[in-house]
């Protein structure tokens, strides 16, 4: 990243761990309880990453001129691994693109891998799978 970069939007969180536990946003947007460590940080992420990786595909659309029908979905799984007591991520995107050609729909989704962040930053970090439905 170049020192001209200009920051679009920052998410700043507080979080906290226990029985209470929390995280909350700075902005209130998300305030969200936290009892477990494990299964919130995997849903967060999911979560965290289909918002982005849907906008990452509006924008693949409209960069081909394309009218999306109607509204793209996306079912992320995030999944905690362990192997030789080591943990690691592996993640499932089923995408829908409903009322576009199954090729141009798969030309979408690979396009938005590499314009969504969260796509980026864990590209060749985690085993991630793609498939459109």
């Amino acid at each position: 990243m170049t020192s001209a970069a200009k920051v679009l939007f920052t998410g700043k969180t507080h979080v906290t761990s226990g029985a209470d536990g929390a995280a909350r946003s700075s902005d209130g947007f998300l305030n969200v309880k936290l009892a477990q460590p494990h299964p919130a940080a995997e849903n967060l992420f999911a979560a965290a990453w289909s918002a982005c990786y849907l906008g990452a595909l509006g924008l693949a659309a409209a960069q081909r001129k394309l009218k999306l029908p109607s509204e793209p979905s996306v079912d992320t799984a995030i999944d905690l691994n362990n192997a030789g007591g080591a943990f690691f991520l592996r993640a499932r995107l089923d995408v829908s693109v409903p009322g576009v050609d199954r090729a141009v729909a798969q030309e979408l989704i690979e396009a938005a891998h590499g314009i969504c962040p969260y796509s980026k930053a864990v590209h060749g970090n985690i085993e991630v799978t793609t498939t459109l439905v």
